[in-house]
């Protein structure tokens, strides 16, 4: 898919993984819509420029179950075209005897209701979607995938590039005093460094100012904090990834939110990131902090 085509239209069997599909791409970082009728596909042209100036990826599951909507759905394709709208579309396809146990797990009724058995019916689907699948730009068969497999499928096939290690990193500091936060999925407590708010001319900065940070590397187990947490991430980093998580956050919380926390957090980021290409520090309280100091005052 080249940076001109913006525009991604997700159809295929009913069963063949078109829900997992559009999750995986809202991860790779597409603005998803699911379940478009075709005949509203032309009414995107304005939206696809939009994405165009912005440099996103917009991606539309068709759903094409209802028998009048097939003829809508060509309409609409060949609309794009006379309007030369970039676009690429993606099938999934699956073995019927797959498809078959998929329906049977989660008990749905077939969209397809011809014929007595889910055979007949994923057959009759076939008929119906021969002539999508053969103006399809990429076909991809989800038999022997699950959903990992198949984000990372997407990744090659649509973006060109590996994304099995690819997830984003928020490290974020906290202040204990606040709350711990709840989305965190790593969690380092670092009240036992020395606190810079003893020191009256740090008290009011913050771990973003030099002075603070300064003083807080100053002390020879902040050093070994980072490296030790560093080396921990550096290792799990890749197995969240490659487990399917799109987002890891780690936490490194002191009593405030203020110094220490913040100042650990820029510089992990600021190591994380000569490693891994998603990395965000983010701090959560420092605005409480800013807005308590004013009131204060």
């Amino acid at each position: 898919m080249t940076n001109q085509e913006h525009l991604l239209l997700v159809t295929g069997l009913s069963g063949a993984g078109k829900s997992e599909a559009m999750k995986a791409l809202e991860d790779l970082g597409f603005f998803c819509i699911d379940n478009l009728p075709p005949a509203f596909l032309p009414q995107l042209t304005n939206l696809q420029a939009l994405a165009v100036h912005h440099q996103h990826r917009i991606a539309v599951a068709v759903d094409v179950r209802g028998r009048s909507m097939f003829d809508d759905l060509f309409v609409a394709l060949d609309r794009l075209q006379a309007d030369d709208v970039r676009h690429q579309i993606l099938f999934l396809d699956c073995a019927d005897d797959v498809l078959v146990r998929r329906y049977s797990e989660t008990r749905r009724r077939h969209p397809v209701q011809e014929g007595h058995s889910l055979f007949e019916h994923i057959a009759a689907e076939r008929r119906l979607l021969a002539g999508v699948r053969d103006r399809a730009d990429l076909v991809l068969d989800t038999t022997q995938m699950n959903a990992h497999d198949l984000k990372a499928r997407l990744g090659r096939i649509v973006l060109g590039r590996d994304v099995t290690n690819a997830l984003d990193v928020d490290v974020m500091s906290f202040g204990f005093k606040h709350g711990v936060p709840l989305d965190a999925d790593l969690m380092f407590d670092v009240r036992f460094l020395p606190n810079p708010h003893y020191d009256p001319v740090l008290r009011t900065q913050t771990g973003l100012d030099a002075p603070v940070a300064e003083y807080v590397f100053a002390q020879p187990e902040t050093a070994l904090v980072v490296d030790e947490i560093f080396a921990l991430l550096e290792r799990w980093i890749p197995l969240h990834a490659a487990a399917g998580k799109a987002r890891l956050t780690v936490a490194i919380g002191c009593t405030g939110g203020q110094h220490r926390s913040v100042a650990i957090a820029e510089r992990l980021a600021q190591r994380l990131r000569e490693r891994f290409e998603d990395v965000t520090a983010v701090h959560r309280d420092l605005e409480k902090n800013a807005a308590r100091r004013s009131t204060d005052d």
